[in-house]
């Protein structure tokens, strides 16, 4: 047995010890002051969600360094837990091995005839391993939604393009057409699209060629305002990145049942498994399955409205349905999404972790093949979620029967939440349980900064027991007989042209 001589603090000068809590502490304030500064410039911008999402990833760090904490705590009791060696010689990552040296814990379970359930060595590895899944998943994170908005800048030209007069002529509803000869029925009506079993593989070769192109932008917008607001001007790709800012603080958090794959991550990672062959490929897979299946919403919808007319009056409708994805639930793909990035995540850690620890040449990566494998999926993976099937879930997912809450601009829900603060108050006062409370938005809520609104001439009826806090999608109601024109007032860019929403009943409903 080889002795192990190390050094306390009784024999550390103090200068020393100062000099290190004074860096550490330095260093943590630094860190805690760039992440207010992002929250202070995410506020300035009104970006809540994002916010939120910030808050999640602090949560998730506080959460991991909690746990390290806790390892380091118990370090002494864990490995005073012995367990027979018949059992600890079970789903070894590399086999049997044995060791040079034992800590006096190991030694006293030796004597019983048993060995530690993890040594003090292990402990601290595995705090390693803590750390190392902590920057992964933040950096990660930021990296994939970073490549979405990237991706989703180019859509903004298309944005612009429907407020041209080449595009109002191009759509004019007095012109026919015959449905194969628009351009979104010359994409998706191929030799193809009614074999089962060839517009599959086309499914899946397409979001890797053009996955979100002009005309399916364009139908797809035109079928989601014609389906919640009956004709508008509305900003659709701004709708569609305050939506994703929303959805990536579901993303940036890990729930209990993805800490719970990430455990069953490290056991299946044992020799006997042979992890090596298919656990690299899962996160992959799932992303090309889930971007195949978003294709063949697409397709599914041009089929659908090319089975009900083969003329077209106007501009081709599309019609959103919740009917189109897995178990009608458009939100689900967000969840498989948030799945495969966290695993994903997780194995490009675990890969650096055991590089540091182990050396590039151990037992978790016996062959060249191995390295280079787990190396180029995992990149692989990410970059491909975040340029491709990120922006393609932001569109397609808007196709849903509901429309998400995001439809309406920080400044629009602020106003909501103080006008019902302000009816529930009179409610109290006049002691009536039936009270109608009519009232109009004042210019505050003009929103000369709102991305998708500058005027909102509206009625609302309230009901004052809603909740705005906890909903995620929300149903608008538009009485169009009583939608009155002014000409003078909507014809500004980014707004409803053409359009003063009168007597609009808006309940929010929770998704369910």
């Amino acid at each position: 047995m080889a002795e192990e001589t190390t050094t306390s603090l009784q024999r550390t000068p103090t200068w020393a010890v100062a000099t290190v809590c004074f860096v550490l502490i330095s260093l943590s304030i630094l860190i805690d002051h760039l992440l207010h500064l992002l929250a202070q410039y995410f506020n300035k911008r009104k970006k809540k969600s994002l916010i939120q999402a910030l808050e999640k990833i602090k949560s998730d760090l506080m959460l991991l360094g909690f746990m390290s904490l806790l390892l380091t705590v118990s370090e002494k009791l864990i490995a005073n837990i012995c367990i027979p060696t018949s059992v600890a010689e079970t789903f070894l990552p590399c086999g049997r091995t044995d060791s040079d040296y034992f800590s006096e814990e190991e030694l006293k379970c030796q004597e019983q005839g048993k060995v530690s359930l993890l040594s003090r060595e292990a402990v601290r590895q595995l705090q390693y391993l803590i750390f190392v899944l902590a920057f992964f998943h933040s950096s990660s994170c930021v990296l994939t939604f970073g490549l979405g908005m990237a991706k989703m800048r180019s859509w903004e030209s298309w944005e612009a393009e429907t407020r041209t007069i080449e595009y109002q002529f191009t759509n004019d509803p007095r012109r026919f057409r015959l449905f194969h000869q628009t351009s979104f029925g010359k994409r998706h009506l191929k030799f193809w699209s009614e074999n089962r079993l060839l517009r599959w593989p086309a499914y899946f070769l397409r979001q890797f060629y053009e996955p979100v192109s002009r005309t399916d932008y364009l139908t797809l917008r035109h079928g989601f305002i014609m389906a919640h607001f009956a004709g508008s001007n509305f900003d659709f790709q701004k709708y569609i990145k305050r939506a994703l800012e929303k959805d990536f603080g579901v993303v940036a958090g890990m729930s209990f049942w993805i800490w719970i794959f990430s455990v069953l991550f490290i056991f299946f990672n044992a020799y006997k498994f042979h992890s090596y062959l298919w656990l690299p490929f899962i996160p992959l897979v799932m992303l090309l399955l889930v971007g195949t299946k978003l294709q063949a919403i697409i397709t599914q919808m041009c089929l659908d409205s090319h089975s009900k007319s083969h003329v077209v009056i106007g501009t081709l409708l599309v019609r959103p349905s919740d009917r189109y994805f897995w178990f009608n639930r458009p939100k689900l793909i967000l969840h498989i999404i948030h799945f495969i990035l966290v695993q994903n995540s997780f194995q490009l850690a675990f890969f650096t972790w055991t590089w540091y620890k182990f050396g590039l040449r151990s037992c978790f990566h016996r062959e060249n093949e191995d390295i280079i494998i787990k190396l180029v999926l995992g990149v692989l993976a990410h970059v491909l979620c975040g340029y491709v099937t990120l922006p393609l879930y932001a569109l397609v997912t808007q196709m849903g029967s509901s429309m998400k809450k995001a439809v309406f601009t920080e400044n629009v829900v602020q106003g909501l939440k103080n006008w019902r603060r302000r009816a529930r108050k009179k409610l109290k006062s006049s002691h009536s349980s039936g009270l109608s409370v009519d009232a109009s938005l004042d210019t505050s809520l003009s929103l000369d900064t709102s991305p998708s609104f500058t005027t909102l001439d509206t009625s609302y009826s309230v009901d004052c027991d809603l909740k705005f806090d906890d909903t995620e999608y929300v149903a608008v109601e538009i009485d169009e007989e009583k939608v009155s024109k002014k000409p003078d007032e909507h014809q500004k860019m980014n707004s409803f042209a053409g359009f003063a929403l009168a007597n609009v009943t808006s309940k929010f409903e929770e998704k369910k």
